[in-house]
This record gives structure tokens, sequence and C-alpha cells, in this order.
């Protein structure tokens, strides 16, 4: 692995030696390959590490190693050079501070594409679905962070349905252009699908069936007709006000509309058993809507799949 500097644009992952954070390494190195771009595999040192670093510099002791072992870095280093194809640059970067503060301020310097991580780390209890330093960085971070969940929740393949389209939850009228911009970059990447979800509220009622399958509706079908749910109708048009710039901007992308009654998280998190990816967005920075915010949440609590929470990274109203 190369010690220098990486070039604008790249892929990090955040690694602790754990089992669920080497599954995060694997999807991160396929996702740099994808994209062309290089690959920084980022360790926050254990608190001993940076104690012992602290104490050398402090006594400058000439007796002391300069550096601490780093059995992560070891192990990751073998991990790569003995596995299969790597991006064209990868680097390996040791941090000190509090994982979330030291994976926020490693991605602010860098501007990455995304940035990798588990669902928990080597500390987390087996039934933690989500460890507090892959929620604090997925709620803080100012790239779009992808969160890999860990063996008890995720299908076999490392990388959720590797063949399987880029879902998209979509609230037509509050989630940011970015959100729809890495979604369909995604796509276009994997060569897949988007499909894109939106959900709206199902009025109470003893015949009300929330877990019934969504009908996925092409663009052409929404002529006006007495079968119809009106909310359904305004809420696809506004869907496909929403996505005509993107189809423009990514023409080779198939894309798949889906609204469906009740709650938007729930539909997600059934979607994500068999995407490849799941991409939401995190809030928006005036609005900071409790809505989009409690979705991401309950998604990364659930989901069986990769989740991409991605923020609002310019200052943009949707359109």
């Amino acid at each position: 692995m190369s010690d220098g500097p990486l070039s604008g644009g790249l892929v990090i992952a955040a690694v602790d030696g754990s089992d669920h954070s080497l599954r995060a390494l694997e999807w991160a190195r396929l996702a740099a390959l994808r994209h062309g771009t290089g690959l920084m595999v980022a360790h926050v040192l254990p608190e001993v590490s940076q104690l012992y670093a602290g104490r050398r510099s402090a006594l400058h002791d000439p007796n002391e190693p300069e550096e601490y072992a780093d059995p992560v870095r070891d192990r990751v280093r073998a991990l790569l050079e003995s596995g299969p194809q790597l991006p064209p640059e990868v680097r390996y970067e040791a941090l000190e501070g509090s994982v979330p503060e030291a994976l926020r301020a490693v991605s602010g310097e860098r501007e990455p594409l995304m940035l990798v991580m588990g669902s928990r780390g080597r500390g987390g209890f087996a039934a933690l679905l989500l460890g507090s330093s892959s929620r604090a960085v997925a709620t803080t971070a100012s790239c779009p962070v992808v969160v890999v969940p860990h063996e008890g929740r995720a299908v076999e393949d490392p990388e959720g349905a590797s063949a399987g389209r880029v879902v998209l939850g979509l609230h037509a009228a509050e989630t940011p252009e970015d959100v729809l911009s890495f979604a369909f970059a995604e796509a276009a990447a994997r060569g897949t699908t988007v499909q894109v979800v939106s959900a709206y509220a199902l009025p109470p009622g003893p015949m009300a069936v929330i877990d019934s399958p969504f009908a996925v509706i092409p663009p052409e079908a929404l002529a006006d007709g007495p079968d119809g749910v009106p909310a359904e109708r305004e809420m696809l048009r506004a869907q496909t006000r929403r996505l005509d710039p993107l189809r423009a901007r990514f023409p080779g992308v198939p894309v798949e509309q889906a609204v469906v009654p009740g709650d938007p998280a729930g539909r997600l998190v059934e979607a994500s058993r068999s995407a490849a990816l799941v991409v939401v967005g995190r809030h928006h920075p005036r609005r900071r809507s409790l809505l989009i915010g409690s979705v991401a949440h309950a998604v990364l609590q659930h989901a069986h799949g990769p989740v991409a929470v991605v923020p609002a990274l310019h200052d943009d109203e949707p359109g």
C-alpha cells in the first residue's frame, strides 16, 4: 500500500480489525474499482496506542521505538496484498481521536466519494443492530456514508445482492438533489436499475393491507382513471418531475418508480433484502426534517443490505 497522497474523490474504508469492518473493506474495494478511484483504509488507533504516542512525544525518549505496533494495519496490508484486484491507488492511514471525530475529520479533509464502514465494530454486542460510532458518523459526516451490515443481518454476498438494483427512498418535495445524484451515479457504475420508492400515509381502516407487495409503475401508466388512488397518481407525477433531470443526465440508467402506502422506512427495509444498495437522504441542512431523519435512522437500524446515507452537499432546493 502506498504512503503517498491520494487524488480527490476517493473511497474511504473505516476498519478496526473486526470481521464487520473487513466486510466493509471488501465493499469499499469493489466500489473504488467500479468508480475508478483510489482507496484509503483508515484505522482509528486504540486508546493505548494514542497514549503511548503522547508519552513518547512528551518524554523524548530515544530508546523507545518510534512507532507503536499496529496489528490492524498489518492484517489489512496482508489481506489486501494477498487478495484479488486492487484499485490503482491504495493507502493506509492511522488516525487519532475518537472514532466519529477522526473519521469526520478525514472525510472533511479529503472530500471523498464515500466513506464505508461496518454496522458495528469490534466491541459491539451480538444483538446490537447499529453501533454508536456508525450511527454518529452516518449522522454527521460531510460526505455520503455507506454502512455495511454485519453477518447476522446481511445476505451472503458482502455487497448485499451485488447484481440487484439501487433503491432510492424519495420524498419528492424534500429530498436534496445530491441524494438523487448519488443513487444514479452508483447505478451507472454498477450497470443496474434505480428503483425509486415513495410512500404516502394510508387512512386507518379495517380493510387496509399495509404489508402487501407494491407495484412498480412506469411513467406512461400515469393516465387518470377511476381505479387509481389520487394520492398515488399525484405522488407518481411528483416523482416523475424530480426524476426527469436525472434521466437526462444518466440516459443509460433504467428507472423504476414505485409509490406505496404506509411506512417508508419499512418499505425500504423490505427492499434492502434484494437491493445492491439502499440510498436515503439524511436531512436538509436548513429544514432538518425529522421525517427524513427518522427514515434514515430506521433504515440504518434494520436494513438487510448496505445503506448509503447522503447529506445535502450543496446549498440547493429540490426542484
